[in-house]
């Protein structure tokens, strides 16, 4: 089978790999969609620390079941855990791998285990044409379409945050940045009942957020932060701010906009130390909160997509064909603001 390895910084490409087989409790799936995430841009970059070389990036992702695992029994003996799975589902699966032992697993929060793998950057990730994962870290989803479902993963993210955040009805929200991550905590946030403003540096990703219902967006190269808490909030400031970029002037500039008591997401995941203003973060009892991964959203959010109650697919804006994947992922890593989320297509099996 095909697989878009990177095999070191800066060079990727599609080379054949030995087909995997699924063990018991596992499913061998082909993967149908796959979309490109930073996480991935960082690998290809050599900026991410915790991968290695060579390395199959991906953790966004929809398949189809094509077998699943079978006890050495006897052929077609399949486990017990099985149940609820067959050949021919399409699913999506939580890219997240916990020890299940450390301090944050025995506190219940395995979306921060503190030896965390995940996909595409601990271990091999989704863009090759076949891949096993267990049976309990996949969601199956019906009548979606599985472009669609490849962007539950990113979307979890997003909807994590706002829950982070506690956004109700009512709230003000600005979220900063207007990438998927973006994007996709704009609708969470909208679908918690909020008004939620977006801000950003890319004309284009703006008249995407208007379109996705936005109340209002902000240019942040010729608008300021006090003309955008003047025009959204009367000069109050926002609710909630959700960071999504990672970028530390971002950081400094949602402590500006934020009012009294407001609650701070930080989604972004920058590199860069932060210089902040402690004394105005003091001053308005501003609330941070960090967050990281998700893991139990993935049922509520395919059902939301099942159900039509949010819409995700204006922002797959490129779909281009596997065999095209390695320059497809070099755009990005150049820093091409034309897409907000690039798939990569997938053949179909025999």
């Amino acid at each position: 089978m095909r697989a878009l390895q990177v095999i070191r910084p800066e060079a990727a490409e599609v080379v054949e790999v030995p087909a995997p087989r699924p063990a018991p409790g596992e499913a061998l799936l082909r993967v149908r969609y796959a979309g490109i995430c930073g996480s991935d841009i960082q690998t290809l970059r050599g900026t991410q620390p915790f991968a290695s070389y060579p390395r199959v990036p991906g953790h966004e992702f929809s398949a189809e079941i094509v077998e699943l695992g079978s006890d050495d029994d006897g052929p077609g003996d399949a486990p017990e855990n099985t149940v609820g799975f067959a050949v021919g589902d399409l699913v999506t699966g939580v890219p997240y791998f916990e020890d299940g032992t450390c301090c944050a697993c025995r506190r219940g929060l395995v979306n921060a285990c503190e030896h965390n793998e995940t996909m595409g950057v601990h271990r091999d990730g989704a863009f090759q044409e076949l891949l096993t994962m267990p049976l309990d870290r996949l969601h199956r989803a019906e009548g979606i379409d599985p472009r669609d479902l490849a962007l539950v993963e990113p979307f979890s993210i997003g909807y994590h945050a706002v829950r982070r955040a506690a956004v109700g009805a009512g709230d003000r929200v600005l979220v900063i940045g207007a990438g998927a991550i973006g994007l996709l905590t704009l609708l969470a946030a909208r679908l918690h009942g909020a008004e939620v403003w977006i801000a950003d540096v890319v004309p284009s990703r703006l008249e995407l957020a208007a379109s996705l219902g936005a109340a209002g967006t902000a240019d942040l190269t010729t608008a300021t932060i006090p003309e955008l808490v003047g025009a959204a909030t009367d000069g109050d400031g926002f609710d909630v701010v959700c960071e999504a970029t990672g970028v530390p002037v971002s950081f400094t500039n949602a402590i500006e906009a934020a009012t009294v008591g407001a609650r701070l997401a930080l989604i972004g995941n920058g590199t860069a130390e932060v210089t902040f203003p402690q004394s105005v973060l003091i001053k308005k009892e501003l609330t941070v909160v960090g967050s990281r991964n998700s893991r139990g959203v993935f049922p509520a959010l395919i059902e939301l997509l099942e159900t039509g109650q949010v819409d995700v697919s204006p922002l797959r804006t490129s779909v281009v064909a596997f065999t095209a994947a390695a320059g497809a992922l070099q755009a990005a890593a150049a820093g091409s603001t034309a897409d907000v989320k690039v798939l990569l297509e997938f053949p179909p099996g025999p």
